[in-house]
């Protein structure tokens, strides 16, 4: 037996090494979620959850007693770590009260500025540029296949749409750059995919306070906001999330087709009509929500039918990708046909949050551009990929990007070749992601310590009740 056991361990080992992409990323993603439930301490409420069932989920998300944001949850210290510079002026973690709704008011001011028509225009010509840029860069001849991550193809696209969007002209392409360049840094931050970087972000808001000084929007300003403080708005809304959002979903969609060919290829026919890209936008929403988790503060008792009622200062951690799976049968499979009918559609579906409370101002015309987006890249190119698709996305979405007219006239060894990239892709994506696991638990649990050192959130509200903020040792990365 002895001499058995050697065998049995070295086949232990191999067997153990061999489903290292299978079991040790998933192990890390269960010890990263323990760890951000640890730095929230006891005082989380989730929702859904034991004490908040599913069904009670939209009301109690849209309670009037549901509006704080920032102040006395610890989980803010975290997120304006992430978001800096400008955390507080934030139009998502700013308090309610007057500041909270002349910046709410300025944001659909500036994005109702553009028309449908207008808004369609600008993301197709935005989309062609940077697609015309991809071309280019590898001989311009429009025949080659490019590997691409989706999220990095499409953040310059809504780097020059927001800009637009917000100034009224062209985006000059070193501002482009940094537009892109802060952004990147917050997502990868925010994924923790990498330690925040202040010199970049803190570039962009050189530029905008300069840009701010000489040549200021069309539409004003909050004016209860300082000159620096206008700048911190725009990088915070329009210039970092709107960029993200944005371009996160559009990896989410494009990832989506790509992975899921019989779909993609009844785009491709022309057969269909034209809801059905809508249909598999929902249905890409459904599965891949933008939004994680986002907690709001009680600031009064909120009465429950039959239960206790939720005491005022608790903190409500509402978990959209928990509330999105609750209603949806059969919800792991991925079926546009599923909205053709309201008998069929998820009822659990807020892919822009709730009316009631703060819902995302960019839910009137979200759906139309990334339509118009997704038209542009098929127009051109077949997708293909055969990276693993999860909602938070770390890898940034792999993919293969085939000419239609390459797909057409490209002989057999070609194709084999093709195939052999992508079973590449398959096998980088999956060890790849255990290193990339391994940075995140580094790296998170490093900028939780960091973020609780600071205390951004905590000493700014110390400060602004005439206390005195606790000293943060060091300026952090």
């Amino acid at each position: 037996m002895r001499g058995v056991g050697g065998p049995l361990a070295g086949a232990a080992a191999v067997g153990l090494t061999a489903g290292l992409p299978y079991w040790l990323p998933r192990l890390v993603i269960a010890l990263r979620v323990r760890l951000f439930a640890w730095v929230n301490g006891g005082e989380g409420i989730a929702v859904p959850g034991r004490e908040v069932p599913a069904e009670e989920f939209k009301r109690i998300y849209g309670h009037p007693a549901a509006n704080g944001r920032s102040r006395g949850a610890a989980l803010s210290d975290l997120f304006w770590y992430w978001l800096a510079p400008g955390p507080e002026v934030h139009q998502e973690h700013l308090e309610p009260g007057p500041r909270y709704d002349e910046v709410s008011r300025t944001t659909r001011r500036i994005l109702a500025g553009l028309s449908r028509e207008r808004w369609s225009e600008l993301v197709g010509r935005c989309t062609r540029r940077v697609l015309d840029e991809l071309d280019e860069a590898t001989g311009g001849t429009g025949a080659r296949e490019h590997r691409v991550r989706l999220r990095d193809l499409m953040m310059p696209v809504w780097a020059e749409v927001y800009y637009e969007v917000v100034f009224r002209e062209p985006c000059p392409r070193p501002v482009r750059d940094l537009i892109v360049g802060n952004a990147d840094d917050v997502v990868s931050a925010l994924k923790c995919t990498g330690l925040r970087h202040m010199d970049r972000r803190n570039r962009l808001t050189a530029y905008l306070r300069k840009r701010l000084a000489t040549a200021p929007p069309p539409v004003p300003l909050p004016s209860l906001l300082t000159e620096r403080e206008r700048a911190y708005y725009l990088q915070g809304t329009f210039f970092n999330t709107a960029v993200v959002q944005s371009s996160e979903a559009m990896a989410h969609l494009l990832l989506a087709l790509a992975t899921h060919q019989p779909v993609q290829e009844r785009l491709l026919s022309g057969e269909e009509d034209a809801d059905y890209l809508d249909h598999v936008i929902n249905e890409t929403l459904q599965h891949f929500p933008l939004f994680g988790v986002a907690h709001r503060v009680t600031t009064a008792d909120i009465p429950r039918s039959g239960r206790p009622p939720i005491p005022a200062g608790s903190v409500l951690l509402f978990n959209y990708p928990e509330y999105q799976r609750s209603g949806a049968a059969g919800h792991e499979r991925f079926d546009p046909d599923r909205w053709l009918s309201a008998d069929t559609r998820p009822s659990s579906f807020i892919p822009f949050g709730v009316t009631a409370n703060r819902p995302c101002p960019a839910r009137g015309f979200a759906v139309l551009t990334m339509r118009v987006a997704t038209e542009e890249v098929l127009r051109r190119f077949r997708l293909a990929s055969s990276a693993e698709h999860t909602r938070s996305l770390p890898s940034r979405g792999p993919c293969l990007l085939i000419p239609h007219a390459t797909r057409r006239t490209r002989p057999a060894w070609g194709r084999a070749r093709r195939a052999a990239r992508l079973a590449g892709m398959r096998l980088g994506d999956r060890w790849g992601a255990i290193p990339r696991s391994l940075t995140q638990l580094v790296l998170g649990g490093y900028m939780v310590w960091d973020a609780r050192r600071q205390g951004l959130c905590r000493n700014h509200f110390a400060t602004a009740s005439g206390g005195s903020a606790a000293p943060a040792v060091g300026g952090g990365r």
